[in-house]
């Protein structure tokens, strides 16, 4: 069979903004789910945001409280630039808000940030270190995640969002010293599947740097490895497998 004969899936492209925000919501809520299987949650702490698609200066995000397990779509919240509720009937986190919105201002192009207390993702974090090119996967990372060197205790002003922003660059992922990691992307699937993956490779790189002396990968070749597989088409393509898998098993997600 010719391969321009084969099935590939590809992002879709809405002409409808309803079509497109209930498609973000959808995405938003299976990456929740996700989380919560993978154990990426720490109580109260962690969030997800999904820019609305008409109300740009808009995002969605979990409720305060809430279980990643237990989010559906109609749990979600609307919250605006001022931090006002203006759909939902749930509270949210003040952190989300503070961090969210600043980096949604900075990053137009955003359409989605991810950030929660994952344990590599803290651990590595504590050593005040960026992620090494010693494997393949996080070579997607290379030259292309920031370090945000201050850690002030809990996040809950613009201000301390703002000064996230600028650490996370024109990246796709900040690691927050003391704290944690925040990825972001073009959709809410690239955001959620690059902090999928910035969890592991942290994992990889702590594993490795316990076990003994790291070979790195030279700096041509991890450069051409990030431009092969750094992209949010990419990072797409690779959270379909993990929607299909929440899909199927969990049938309480679209009320």
């Amino acid at each position: 069979m010719p391969r321009d004969r084969l099935a590939l899936r590809a992002p879709r492209v809405f002409e409808d903004v309803t079509e497109e925000r209930r498609h973000r919501q959808e995405s938003l809520v299976i990456a929740f789910r996700l989380f919560g299987r993978f154990g990426f949650e720490e109580g109260i702490a962690g969030h997800i945001t999904a820019r609305d698609p008409e109300h740009i200066d808009h995002f969605w995000v979990n409720p305060y409280g809430m279980p990643f397990k237990h989010i559906r779509v109609s749990d979600l919240v609307l919250v605006n630039s001022a931090g006002e509720v203006v759909h939902g009937r749930h509270d949210i986190n003040e952190a989300a808000f503070a961090i969210h919105s600043q980096i949604h201002a900075a990053r137009p192009e955003v359409v989605a940030a991810a950030h929660s207390h994952s344990l590599h993702g803290k651990a590595l974090s504590a050593l005040g270190e960026k992620l090494e090119p010693i494997t393949q996967d996080v070579c997607a990372f290379y030259e292309d995640h920031g370090l945000y060197e201050e850690y002030n205790g809990l996040v809950d002003d613009t201000e301390e969002g703002r000064r996230i922003a600028r650490a996370l660059g024109d990246h796709k992922a900040v690691i927050l010293s003391n704290h944690g990691l925040l990825t972001v992307g073009r959709s809410v699937e690239a955001a959620a599947w690059w902090f999928v993956t910035m969890e592991r490779s942290c994992q990889a790189q702590l594993l490795a740097k316990a076990a003994g002396k790291v070979v790195h990968i030279d700096h041509e070749t991890a450069a051409a490895t990030c431009r092969d597989i750094g992209g949010d088409d990419f990072a797409w393509v690779n959270f379909q497998p993990l929607r299909d898998q929440i899909v199927r098993d969990e049938t309480d997600l679209f009320d």
